[in-house]
């Protein structure tokens, strides 16, 4: 690994840190703003029964990540990407649809919405970005201060996250515990973590219920580390791709306090067994797992785990990565914005 002083941090993680260092304050605020949008977002959904979550990369994760949260009111929420919905499309009649982009801009959500004429009067969006095309297009949930500048998402996930916890709010869920986590945020200790995964030459993450942070997670370690870095879901990662693990694949675990904590301790177990250095983001109020590194938060399910745990595994991602490319946080074969298909 190259090691990386103070002095020598890249431009384009001094750009991240400048997002993080506000994502909490801009994601209460975005909160706060969406209530009224919000609450119509909640009507739909009572009155279609069904979600369909579209999106691209870090906007995909987030998805993923609150299917399901919107599972447990009783409504049929899918997350897909909005590329395969192009190409294989779901049926959109009578049905709440979200199509969320941080830009707005997207060659995606630009074909997407010339092709559907619109879409559907249940169709809504969510960006950073007031004046985007998507927001222009459809009524929309808009984040506080504007488009994520850095590469690599950070701030974006954050606010995302919270505009979401707005609309489950309007449909009775207790925010309380996601402000908590939002507001008070947790530092566990990293550095053990870091260098357990310090010879590593790819990362798997994965989880059950927070399997979307860990998708959110995966992406990050990849854009900013250049390594293949990816995720499985707990149990498609048990049905197969166990084949690979071992010293050079690092494994990176997310478990809250919810009724799938056993099945990510199980897989802690047996990545381990297999001979892979093991991190688990740790917020089920159950005993540290042997033979892995455990990032301990305090018991959190749904939303709250998600704030308390995104920060820090995004201080780890970029660790990660700074310990290992000189130029970390700075695309080169990217753009913040992807306008070609």
């Amino acid at each position: 690994m190259t090691a990386m002083t103070t002095t020598q941090r890249p431009a384009g993680l001094v750009a991240i840190d400048r997002e993080m260092a506000r994502q909490a304050s801009d994601a209460i605020g975005s909160f706060h703003q969406a209530t009224t949008l919000a609450t119509k977002i909640a009507i739909s959904l009572k009155a279609t029964g069904k979600l369909l979550l579209l999106g691209m990369g870090g906007s995909h994760a987030v998805g993923r990540a609150v299917e399901p949260l919107y599972r447990t009111h009783g409504i049929d929420a899918i997350a897909l990407p909005l590329s395969e919905q192009l190409g294989q499309p779901l049926p959109i009649e009578n049905k709440t649809i979200l199509v969320t982009s941080q830009s707005g801009e997207s060659a995606e959500v630009l074909r997407w919405f010339s092709e559907t004429n619109g879409a559907t009067p249940h169709t809504f969006g969510l960006t950073l970005e007031g004046g985007s095309f998507l927001a222009k297009n459809a009524p929309s949930l808009i984040g506080v201060g504007g488009t994520e500048k850095a590469f690599a998402a950070t701030r974006s996930l954050t606010i995302s996250f919270a505009l979401h916890l707005a609309v489950l709010a309007a449909l009775g869920d207790d925010p309380a515990a996601a402000f908590q986590a939002l507001e008070h945020p947790q530092s566990p200790d990293t550095a053990a973590a870091l260098a357990g995964l310090s010879g590593v030459r790819s990362v798997v993450t994965s989880g059950r219920r927070l399997q979307g942070l860990a998708e959110a997670i995966g992406l990050g370690l990849t854009e900013l580390s250049r390594l293949p870095c990816f995720s499985l879901e707990g149990g498609q990662l048990r049905h197969g791709p166990m084949e690979m693990l071992g010293p050079s694949v690092g494994v990176v675990l997310f478990r809250a306090e919810d009724p799938t904590a056993g099945l990510v301790e199980a897989m802690a177990i047996s990545a381990a067994g297999a001979g892979s250095p093991v991190i688990v983001f740790d917020a089920s109020g159950q005993a540290p797992i042997e033979g892995v590194t455990t990032i301990s938060f305090a018991p959190a399910a749904g939303m709250a785990a998600i704030f308390a745990m995104l920060p820090v595994a995004q201080s780890f991602m970029i660790a990660f990565a700074a310990a290992r490319v000189e130029n970390a946080g700075t695309p080169v074969r990217s753009t913040k914005i992807t306008r070609s298909e």
